[in-house]
């Protein structure tokens, strides 16, 4: 079950999905990228695409950003966010909302509305990781959802060819823990 690592929720126990079709972030991969974004997060805008079970963006508010936007299609999945949500308390917390939609249809309303972002986390299923991160790129580009300071952070797996150069933003790392890469992109100035 996910925890969150450290802050205002710090210890709560996340309810997760049973199945195979969600595969939460394991906490030693949040670990290592909380710890590697740590002085990027207070008072950032966060949105987190494939949210699952909520856990990226609660640990980001729970460690102070101002605002989480958690983009999620599935029922199951979003059920158990607003569930996670609940069981901190946040559930009519103005810093977290839940987009219940096709990500496609979540990046075109925010763009629409003029929001931009700090920090954007993707965790794809694994199978379509890179297809979904060159559509999503391409959206984050097209509605100018990145703060030209933002980074781009895929979560894919490590056992799959991941093309960097046709993402169409900056590639600046990846990091590799066991079966999860997470590879960080910024804005091409």
């Amino acid at each position: 079950m996910p925890r969150v690592i450290t802050g205002e929720f710090k210890g709560a126990v996340l309810f997760a999905p049973k199945g195979d079709n969600t595969r939460p972030t394991t906490d030693k991969v949040k670990e290592a990228l909380f710890s590697m974004i740590q002085t990027r997060v207070y008072e950032a805008k966060v949105l987190d695409i494939f949210s699952g079970t909520g856990q990226i963006g609660i640990e980001a508010v729970s460690r102070g950003a101002s605002r989480a936007v958690l983009v999620e299609k599935a029922g199951q999945a979003a059920g158990i966010i607003r569930k996670n949500l609940e069981k901190i308390r946040a559930e009519h917390d103005e810093r977290i909302s839940l987009m219940k939609m096709p990500y496609s249809s979540a990046l075109a309303k925010l763009g629409e509305s003029g929001e931009r972002f700090d920090i954007i986390f993707m965790d794809p299923p694994y199978k379509i990781a890179h297809e979904s991160a060159m559509q999503i790129a391409d959206l984050i580009n097209e509605y100018d959802l990145l703060e030209d300071d933002g980074i781009v952070i895929v979560e894919h797996a490590s056992d799959t060819d991941f093309d960097t150069s046709v993402i169409n933003l900056q590639f600046n790392r990846s990091c590799c823990y066991g079966l999860s890469v997470l590879t960080f992109f910024c804005k091409e100035l």
